[in-house]
């Protein structure tokens, strides 16, 4: 019987908070919302603004793109399209070797590049260029620079002497352009 018993205690006590609550409940709906009334009556006898119209839209026309005839960017450009490329005449003489590996001065105008100095090793005079992005690579005799397939003559202390290979006014046809940078100070 005391299992019975615990039970009717724990459901008078149910009971009894449910009627506690209930009455201090009731006493909350005496309050007083009249300011509350009062604000939603104001907001909406405001007049009502004017609605602003959606903005037009701009009809884009489509681009296709065609490749017909055009390299395709994914795949290596092979020697013999830069030779073609270059207009290379047959006989002319004097034009660049396109097959030869760029150097990486190649890559830079020679506007862009100042002579900083010289250095004396094994033997020889290096020039020291500096590139646009601040470094400093070091130069000899035969190696090559800037974008006219320039070849370095010779180095002395004040400057850097070149011979560029350049397009003639004659289509197909090179010239020889010498071409210096003087130490910048």
């Amino acid at each position: 019987m005391k299992p019975r018993s615990n039970l009717m205690k724990s459901g008078k006590c149910v009971f009894s908070l449910s009627v506690f609550l209930m009455i201090n409940l009731t006493g909350c709906s005496d309050e007083d919302f009249s300011d509350l009334s009062r604000y939603i009556a104001d907001v909406k006898a405001r007049p009502k603004g004017a609605i602003e119209p959606l903005p037009e839209i701009k009809v884009v026309e489509p681009f296709i793109f065609k490749p017909d005839g055009l390299r395709d960017p994914f795949k290596p450009v092979e020697v013999a399209a830069v030779a073609e490329s270059l207009d290379v005449a047959e006989g002319s003489g004097i034009r660049p070797d396109v097959n030869r590996r760029k150097e990486e001065l190649e890559s830079y105008s020679l506007d862009t590049l100042r002579m900083v100095g010289t250095v004396t090793m094994d033997k020889g005079l290096w020039g020291l260029i500096k590139a646009r992005d601040g470094t400093i690579h070091r130069v000899r005799v035969g190696h090559h620079m800037g974008k006219n397939y320039g070849k370095i003559v010779r180095i002395q202390e004040d400057k850097i002497e070149l011979m560029e290979i350049v397009p003639d006014s004659k289509p197909g046809l090179w010239r020889e352009q010498q071409a210096s940078l003087a130490l910048a100070e």
